[in-house]
């Protein structure tokens, strides 16, 4: 984990920061790193920062020449070793007790992103009516504008695992305050998870935000994203895994797609065999009992067929039970419209009108399949590996309660 800390004109709360984090991770359960980014300080903030990297071993310091919190994090995480990354405000202003809740979530490979929010229910604020209106009025907009469900689009307190961050680093345009709205709003049009951990945030008065500035900047921001999202031009590759059981025998049920298209092809298959051998018996045998011949012979050949390839077995009784209704419904609707039709009319009126009937009851069976029986399941897929490994060593899993 690479815990981020950009500084602009900082020398006064730098150290304190840093060695109050430095002395919190000492048990932390994740390997750990510390890395500062000044980005355009005026006063003696790069020799404090290079200071403390020289004095503790797990601290880093790097100088960037353009200013911009969305600048420094971006050079920082596309450049950092670990698996997670992670950044809070060198104030200080969030509780560090949530730091591990934000981080588990992203370690455990439950979530891509997580954030810290100081607008959901359990999060404790302190901080100036000005700042509180200006923050619930711009995430109130962000979510009857862009639907979003994160709740707190600005707390400098987040966690993203580094290979799905840096693809959409390359789709986030803006270098300051609106850096972090434009990477969850891409994260969430993306499919990506965005976790909330609620926290507890205190205002800093020493703040080098400036409320009114940076809420103007970011309803530009806004706009520009909107356009982009309007215009197709935000979409990102991004490497997610598929969900895949834990138990190894657990019968999973198929995508729906998969399962229609495989209902679909049986069906065709079936109404085809059932014209052809309809056809070749109608030359010899009156249609009740020419359909009475194709029906049966198209239930033998292909009734096995579904219960094989789209659907798990079930007891035999009930299959056989389910078998001959179908069949008794199929054959009665297939001979009444056969006899419907008039003798002069011709044996491809005839066919088309057996077809007809047969054709939906056909497909009736992907309705039937699909709502009462048990699907075969998938090959649990490998799954992708997770830093979670390092969570709580040696036990990856909570023992089970004996109650």
């Amino acid at each position: 984990m690479d815990i981020v800390i950009p500084v602009l004109n900082e020398e006064r709360a730098l150290p304190g920061c840093v060695r109050t984090l430095a002395a919190y991770l000492g048990g932390f359960p994740l390997p750990w790193r510390i890395t500062i980014v000044d980005n355009g300080s005026t006063d003696g903030t790069w020799r404090a920062a290079a200071a403390l990297a020289a004095e503790l071993e797990q601290v880093h310091a790097r100088r960037l020449d353009i200013r911009g919190r969305g600048a420094a994090l971006r050079a920082a995480w596309q450049d950092s070793p670990a698996d997670i990354v992670a950044y809070m405000d060198v104030d200080l202003s969030t509780d560090l007790d949530a730091l591990f809740p934000l981080v588990a979530s992203v370690a455990s490979g439950h979530s891509e992103i997580a954030i810290g929010t100081r607008l959901a229910p359990g999060a404790r604020t302190r901080r100036s009516l000005r700042r509180e209106v200006v923050s619930r009025g711009y995430n109130a907009l962000l979510r009857h504008g862009f639907g979003v469900r994160f709740s707190d689009a600005q707390c400098g307190f987040k966690a993203a695992r580094t290979d799905v961050v840096r693809p959409l680093l390359g789709k986030v345009e803006d270098d300051a305050w609106f850096f972090d709205t434009e990477l969850l709003l891409l994260a969430e049009h993306n499919g990506l998870r965005v976790h909330e951990v609620p926290v507890d945030w205190i205002e800093d008065t020493d703040s080098r935000v400036r409320v009114v500035r940076t809420a103007i900047d970011d309803l530009k921001g806004l706009a520009r994203v909107a356009w982009a999202i309007s215009r197709g031009r935000a979409g990102v590759e991004v490497a997610r895994p598929e969900p895949a059981p834990w138990h190894p025998d657990a019968m999973v049920a198929r995508p729906r797609e998969a399962t229609f298209v495989s209902f679909a092809v049986v069906s065709g298959v079936s109404c085809a065999l059932y014209a052809l051998v309809y056809l070749s018996l109608r030359e010899i045998w009156s249609p009740a009992a020419t359909n009475l011949g194709a029906v049966a012979l198209t239930f033998l050949v292909s009734g096995a067929v579904p219960r094989r390839w789209t659907v798990a077995r079930l007891r035999r009784a009930a299959v056989r039970v389910r078998s001959a209704a179908r069949f008794s419904m199929v054959y009665a609707l297939t001979t009444a419209a056969a006899l419907a039709v008039p003798a002069a009319a011709g044996r491809a009126v005839e066919v088309g009108a057996v077809l007809a009937a047969y054709g939906p009851l056909a497909l009736s069976r992907w309705i039937a399949g699909s709502r009462r029986t048990r699907q075969r399941s998938w090959t649990p897929r490998r799954r992708r590996r997770s830093v979670r490994r390092h969570l709580m060593a040696p036990h990856r899993r909570c023992p089970r309660s004996p109650v």
